[in-house]
């Protein structure tokens, strides 16, 4: 059987003909890796005889270069395995031949032979995509910047959100809040797991992706996770954040990181993880330990467009998590990029913006057209990491920053928790418009179940909203007010002690974390709270005169809606989370190697 590896890439037909190098230097889209063989159906043999047809210059079988849409190219590989030919083989050169010349993405169905249409599902689909660390200045402030072209096509395409905000301002609180709809005060989760952590969110705790599993949907994750353990149909990812084990690649860190095999008898140095190797999940196997940082996109894509396959092939609605590593340390990005360290936050950038490419062509390419894409961020960005770190835009924090320390993650500041957000759904979300709503993560929770028809669990309380009529019927009508947890630049873990009131915003505490230089914020308590006014005042530089009419008639409001949550929240069913930590949780897939090396078995 003759067979052939194929790598799928995407390039502006403007870039394809300034390079006609396979080597392209950015804005790249990793579609997948895919085994083929040429003798394996009528259908492949269709594809080749249209692609030798669509060449524009001779090349061997094994090299082939498609100037529009397309570059693809081709060397020797082993014989694909059954199940790969169908998880892999079969979308991938359908996808190819479906893209070839055009700079549209046509339906994979017209390629089938019988040309059968894939059946109209009344329930949508869902891709919610997490970016890690991403500031709200790192997207769409800049017009015709050409580092993240995707996703400025979901923007173009889409709604996008200007007063979005994570339901807090570090990892592992935000996404169990946005997985449950509810407060970390509520669900447990107030704070960070490590490595070794024992627990993850509590198992009385529910899911949308649970929820919507039990409903007959197909579910599948890819990322991050950083929440103990996991229930989803499939899962490929790291069990926490990349920068909590060594490679033997280390990507851009502040300070920079030895790769494993210099550091094996280390434990922890200068914020480098370097005593055990950072590994690779599939579902509950480690597949590689430590895992190739530049090859994780890569990874990550094939595993997305494969999961959306299998979906389709199953008749089934999807939910599909992407929890990207990007944009958090070590920076990463693909290996076609050289780059220095002044660009690496960029060309990590456009690396993410390559795989959300990935993911949204192959739901057009597979006629998945009633898919909602969600996309936002876990929090802001991690400021101590100077370079590495990207941009809070005009939300600076201005107060805090004077008094010394950051004013982005793990602090209450604007740049701490306002994300880049932007939802798109074809014929259903007007496209390139703008929503001032003020909005949180918790709302993925409800909307997400109200769209699919699924009724939450009636035991507890929720903060999030169901948004619906900000998506499909352009409402501005948000939360009236909005509360921020202490992510550990000041006061308890998970504390409510900051309150968004419509254009308003209060603080019973402040604190600033690690700035890029060094130096943090000592936390102040406020009786009365500092009070600005985020229309006038987005930096947050000068709260108003607690004197003022303005400022009692606000603060009297904030009051109310504070105490009505907090008491909500103690008579509500609440969880609590075990955050015991033991060296034998931590993932190693071989105790006896150095940094539990381990690698996949092809």
């Amino acid at each position: 059987m003759n067979s052939a590896i194929t790598r799928v890439l995407v390039t502006p037909f403007s870039q394809c003909e300034r390079n006609k190098s396979l080597l392209l230097k950015g804005g790249v889209a990793y579609l997948s890796e895919i085994c083929i063989s040429r003798d394996d159906d009528m259908t492949s043999r269709r594809i080749n005889n249209t692609v030798r047809r669509r060449r524009r210059r001779a090349a061997s079988p094994q090299q082939l270069v498609v100037c529009g849409n397309f570059f693809e190219h081709s060397r020797r590989c082993l014989p694909p395995r059954g199940d790969q030919i169908m998880a892999e083989a079969g979308f991938g050169v359908l996808l190819l031949f479906c893209c070839l010349l055009s700079g549209l993405v046509y339906y994979i169905n017209s390629c089938f032979e019988n040309g059968d249409e894939t059946k109209t599902r009344e329930r949508p689909n869902f891709i919610i995509i997490l970016a890690d660390d991403i500031g709200w200045g790192d997207l769409w402030t800049t017009p015709f910047d050409g580092t993240t072209p995707w996703l400025n096509m979901l923007k173009l395409e889409g709604k996008r959100f200007t007063d979005f905000h994570s339901p807090a301002s570090t990892c592992s609180p935000s996404r169990a809040a946005l997985l449950t709809g509810r407060h970390g005060l509520r669900n447990g989760v107030t704070h960070n797991f490590a490595e070794g952590s024992v627990g993850g969110l509590p198992l009385n705790e529910t899911t949308f992706a649970q929820l919507l599993h039990d409903a007959g949907y197909y579910t599948a994750m890819i990322g991050k996770w950083h929440l103990g353990h996991n229930g989803f149909d499939y899962y490929l990812g790291i069990p926490y954040s990349n920068d909590m084990g060594c490679t033997d690649k280390p990507g851009f860190d502040l300070p920079s990181c030895l790769p494993c095999e210099q550091s094996k008898h280390s434990r922890k140095r200068g914020g480098c993880h370097t005593k055990i190797a950072l590994p690779l999940f599939e579902n509950q196997t480690i597949v590689e330990q430590p895992l190739d940082l530049w090859d994780l996109t890569g990874q990550y894509a094939k595993a997305a467009v494969s999961q959306i396959f299998t979906a389709r092939n199953r008749g089934q609605s999807f939910l599909l998590y992407v929890a990207l590593a990007h944009m958090h340390v070590p920076l990463f990005h693909s290996g076609f990029l050289n780059v220095t360290e002044k660009d690496a936050y960029s060309a990590s950038l456009s690396d993410m913006d390559s795989l959300v490419g990935s993911i949204k062509l192959a739901t057009e390419a597979f006629s998945m057209e009633n898919t909602l894409i969600w996309f936002t961020g876990d929090n802001g960005p991690w400021e101590q990491k100077c370079q590495f770190a990207g941009s809070s835009g005009p939300f600076v924090g201005r107060w805090q920053i004077s008094r010394g320390g950051g004013s982005a993650k793990r602090t209450t500041w604007e740049g701490g928790h306002r994300v880049p957000t932007v939802v798109t759904w074809p014929g259903k979300i007007s496209p390139n418009t703008t929503s001032k709503a003020l909005l949180s993560g918790l709302d993925i929770f409800p909307t997400i179940l109200s769209l699919a028809g699924v009724e939450p669990p009636s035991d507890r309380h929720y903060d999030g909203l169901d948004i619906t009529n900000v998506l499909l019927h352009d409402s501005d009508s948000g939360h009236k007010s909005l509360m921020h947890p202490n992510s550990g630049a000041a006061g308890q873990f998970g504390d409510l002690q900051t309150v968004r009131l419509g254009r308003h915003k209060a603080f019973y505490i402040t604190g600033g974390a690690e700035a890029c230089g060094g130096g943090s914020g000592k936390p102040e308590l406020h009786d009365p709270p500092l009070l600005f006014d985020l229309y006038k005042d987005e930096a947050e530089e000068s709260p108003l005169d607690p004197t003022s009419e303005e400022y009692q008639t606000v603060l009297k409001e904030v009051e109310r809606e504070r105490e009505a949550l907090l008491w909500d929240i103690a008579t509500d069913n609440t969880s609590t989370a075990d955050y015991t930590i033991t060296h034998a949780a931590v993932p190693c897939c071989q105790p006896d190697n150095p940094a539990c090396r381990c690698h996949r078995v092809e």
